[in-house]
């Protein structure tokens, strides 16, 4: 068969057929009296085979080795085949995701867009000051990509670019919110937590309906990340959460502070002071515990917490007598 007939039945061209003869990839077993190259079953056959390894990925050098080589192991090369997919794919669908964010922002023309590709640029660089910058850059003169801010502060592991990621979310309003909520349900508690951390700085209803629904989060410090938000915002759901971190001493004097804002509601304070009570007549706690637990009871109002302190003035361990004599005096001055 000659070769425009085998480029007819097999959909590769004569130009190819002729670099394939080349590279000695598909020698054609005979020629014609005129010389034209003369393809048997045989050679169109390795034709296709040719064709079918490299619509895998293989080089023609590859594909070469395959076919040729006796001692070839296909599945080492097939492994391999594996991850430069994956890798290609992973290349490709960050390429996707950048366009998609580009194209979200909506730039008026090609100087927004090289902006905006400068800042996501800066938002992954290993410089600490450039993520700080791009973060803190105005969303006035640099239209900021929520889906990129909110992937950066998920992953985010500097406490200042962290902290700035968070303002530049929270200027955006509760466009990333959802993208937050995905946070949440990821297997990383690091992730997960500064999840907490970004929605605590959106102030509205479903915010705070998911920040709740960390209180039931199986990472401790996730869980407190969202108790001291919720404090702050008057959810009564914190307290159990808040009274735990006095006790254990994890940032207790935040979640003193949140127990104050929510003792402002009067009926809840009285439930706040009883509980710090409870834990107060544990006969295991530890005196250090004892004293935040008796120091948190200052900025509680109310009856319960006023008597919890005159009898803790006669306390058996003297730090706790005297941490509750002094309090007690600084109430009834007031």
């Amino acid at each position: 068969m000659l070769i425009g007939e085998v480029a007819r039945r097999s959909g590769v061209s004569a130009r190819m057929l002729r670099h394939y003869d080349s590279l000695g990839l598909v020698r054609p077993t005979g020629r014609t009296e005129a010389g034209y190259r003369e393809y048997s079953r045989e050679d169109i056959r390795r034709i296709f085979h040719i064709e079918s390894l490299r619509s895998l990925g293989l080089s023609l050098r590859e594909v070469g080795q395959a076919l040729d080589n006796p001692e070839f192991a296909p599945s080492e090369l097939v492994d391999d085949l594996v991850e430069r997919t994956r890798e290609r794919i992973a290349g490709e669908t960050e390429l996707l995701a950048r366009l998609r964010r580009i194209g979200a922002v909506g730039p008026a023309d090609w100087e927004d867009v090289l902006r905006i590709v400068a800042l996501l640029q800066a938002l992954g660089s290993e410089s600490v000051g450039q993520r700080q910058r791009a973060a803190l850059s105005s969303v006035e003169d640099v239209p900021v990509p929520v889906e990129a801010l909110v992937e950066a502060a998920l992953n985010e592991t500097d406490p200042n670019v962290a902290g700035a990621l968070r303002w530049a979310l929270a200027r955006t309003g509760d466009g990333g919110l959802a993208l937050l909520a995905e946070g949440l349900g990821s297997p990383a508690a690091e992730v997960r937590k500064r999840a907490v951390e970004s929605i605590a700085r959106i102030p509205n209803g479903a915010a705070t309906a998911l920040l709740q629904e960390s209180l039931t989060d199986p990472d401790v410090p996730v869980r407190r990340s969202a108790a001291l938000a919720l404090g702050a915002r008057g959810v009564a759901d914190a307290v159990p959460t808040l009274v735990e971190m006095v006790v254990e001493g994890t940032n207790d004097v935040d979640a003193a502070d949140a127990l104050t804002v929510l003792a402002r509601d009067s009926a809840l304070a009285e439930q706040i002071a009883t509980r710090l009570v409870a834990c107060l007549a544990d006969g295991t706690m530890e005196s250090s515990a004892r004293r935040r637990l008796t120091q948190a009871l200052a900025e509680i109002p109310g009856n319960t917490a006023s008597h919890a302190l005159a009898d803790l003035s006669h306390d058996d361990d003297r730090a706790v007598a005297l941490t509750a004599t002094y309090i007690a005096k600084l109430r009834n001055a007031q």
